[in-house]
């Protein structure tokens, strides 16, 4: 009987320092935060956040038709760029992000986009700014948009 008790303690005892150890070396290998998958589902290699430039566009409404009376929407987005490019050129390109984005938002309805996520949001927007720029044979000097603002009323 106390074989088999000592047996018990034993692989108890190299379960828990085996669950321990594998928890250590988990955690500790693992990424601060997910790894974005860029095109093609590849991983985009790590930068350092002094390379990117964000600009504020700061202030777009939008009105949403609800069922009984009209909403608005508030959102404010940060453009990503590289930290070569000049906030004159953002301050250019700023009209025409305002009109995509309201453009695309627009067509929702209140419930619908009540129902998004952020991160949803953002892939729409930068999906339609990539298409808009596209339309207008414009290159985009900036590489995503950041939602930094979103109030639904």
């Amino acid at each position: 009987m106390s074989r088999v008790i000592l047996l018990v303690v034993g692989l108890n005892t190299v379960i828990t320092v085996g669950g321990v150890v594998s928890g250590y070396l988990y955690l500790n290998g693992m990424p601060a935060a997910a790894p974005l998958v860029g095109p093609g589902g590849a991983s985009p290699a790590q930068r350092d956040i002094n390379e990117y430039v964000y600009y504020p566009v700061e202030k777009i409404v939008v009105n949403l038709p609800g069922e009984k009376r009209e909403h608005y929407f508030v959102l404010d987005l940060a453009l990503q760029a590289g930290k070569d490019e000049h906030a004159s050129l953002f301050k250019q390109l700023e009209p025409l992000v305002r009109n995509s984005v309201i453009s695309s938002l627009s067509a929702l309805s209140f419930s619908e986009l009540r129902a998004m996520q952020i991160n949803e949001v953002q892939q729409r927007l930068n999906a339609e700014l990539t298409r808009d720029f596209a339309a207008k044979g414009l290159q985009m000097p900036f590489s995503g948009v950041l939602v930094s603002k979103w109030l639904v009323q």
